[in-house]
């Protein structure tokens, strides 16, 4: 174990530890909790469980709007010396208080606890926004590849202990007690595991400050719009990651309902969840590894691939063994493909702008996330099939595969 880390400088490690930090909000509360409780909760004040979702749904899509919207221009500010650490920190710690703060509400707070998710994930969000583009300040071009396989991979552990101890604890103390468990040690855990990257993360590349900050970035935001013609590959990377990641995210995202409807029960669901981020662990690592041999390019295309092979695969799935074999796969490719392609955006961009790049990365990455819910909601509740829905995702792996290949 010491020599693994000793792989790594004080810098790569700091960097890789807010992802195990910030994964138990992902897995604990947006996952396995906050959805499940916050029905209960409607339920106590007379909301029907489609209202809930519904609402669930409205408050995901609001944070994550809102989020895009805003994003290049975060990002940008983010750009000048001094900026990004202080604005990644300020909206960490936005966060990591809404989250501390839902264990508090009662049982009666169903409009609270929307609130309050939304700024958590707001927070949430835009940190990830700085915390990307810290990457291209913390190694080097060479190591990106592998540092962002790492930070995916010890970002699943990260969100899986915490997830055991809720897990293990939920079965000897009360449900409320359990939910009040769940958000404490998620925003605890987000807390002390951002401290190594606070200590030793810097921004290395950086602008100068101007006099008016604000209007110089909505200068530069209009210019990068006007000569993204000059980038063609990172206009071709952007958009094929539109589509093949709105499939991805989706597919997490709507797996849970999936499985409902064909009768997994919520028990091997939480093991199935669980067994899902064990397999992540070393496939992103694996994914890392071989694009060190064969490029990160070609690592990606296999991960469209398996991801192609999951949606056909889930018009067959009817009992719930079939979902342990799409949980494998998904498990398989999610944190590969995702890390990859944070690392291959990292290297074809400008590292003085990376704020401002991973910016547009953010909005391309949180746009989609509105049409492949779309998608599988609609195909679903037309035919009456989920396996419909998820295998409707088919077309965002296709096209998104075959821009990156022909245009990234």
């Amino acid at each position: 174990m010491k020599k693994i880390v000793r792989r790594f400088s004080p810098a790569e490690r700091g960097w890789m530890l807010y992802d195990w930090a910030n994964s138990g909000f992902s897995l604990i509360v947006v996952t396995a909790v906050l959805p499940l409780w916050l029905n209960a909760v409607g339920h106590n004040i007379g909301l029907s469980t489609a209202q809930t979702t519904s609402w669930w749904s409205y408050a995901n899509a609001f944070s994550t709007l809102l989020v895009a919207f805003f994003a290049p221009l975060l990002g940008s500010l983010a750009d000048f010396r001094g900026w990004k650490k202080t604005s990644w920190l300020v909206t960490s710690l936005m966060g990591i208080v809404a989250t501390f703060l839902l264990a508090f509400v009662p049982d009666q707070g169903f409009w609270l606890l929307l609130i309050l998710f939304i700024i958590a994930n707001i927070g949430f969000s835009v940190a990830n926004i700085y915390y990307d583009a810290f990457l291209t300040d913390v190694t080097t071009p060479e190591r990106m590849g592998q540092i962002s396989s790492w930070g995916f991979a010890v970002g699943y552990i990260g969100g899986v202990l915490p997830f055991i101890i809720f897990y293990v604890l939920q079965n000897v103390i009360s449900n409320k007690q359990s939910i009040m468990l769940a958000f404490i040690l998620a925003s605890l855990w987000w807390a002390l595991f951002s401290l190594p990257m606070l200590l030793r993360v810097q921004q290395k590349y950086f602008i100068s400050v101007p006099r008016d900050p604000f209007h110089q970035t909505l200068i530069r935001l209009k210019t990068t719009l006007k000569h993204l013609a000059e980038y063609p590959k990172i206009v071709g990377f952007l958009v094929a990651y539109f589509f093949y990641i709105d499939g991805v995210n989706t597919i997490i995202t709507e797996a849970s309902l999936f499985a409902t409807a064909i009768g997994v029960q919520m028990t091997q669901l939480l093991t199935i969840l669980l067994f899902v981020q064990i397999v992540a662990f070393p496939a992103s690592i694996m994914f890392g590894h071989l694009a060190k041999s064969v490029g990160e390019r070609l690592m990606i295309i296999i991960g469209i691939i398996i991801y192609i092979v999951i949606a056909i695969m889930s018009v067959f799935i009817t009992h719930a063994w079939g979902f342990w074999v799409m949980a494998f796969l998904i498990g398989s490719a999610q944190g590969g493909i995702q890390a990859l392609s944070r690392s291959y955006f990292g290297k074809i961009i400008p590292k003085a702008f990376a704020g401002e790049f991973f910016g547009f990365y953010n909005i391309f990455g949180k746009f989609s996330a509105v049409l492949g819910p779309l998608l599988f909601g609609s195909v679903a509740a037309i035919t009456g099939q989920v396996q419909l829905g998820a295998a409707s995702l088919l077309i965002f792996f296709v096209l998104g595969g075959w821009i990156f290949i022909k245009y990234a």
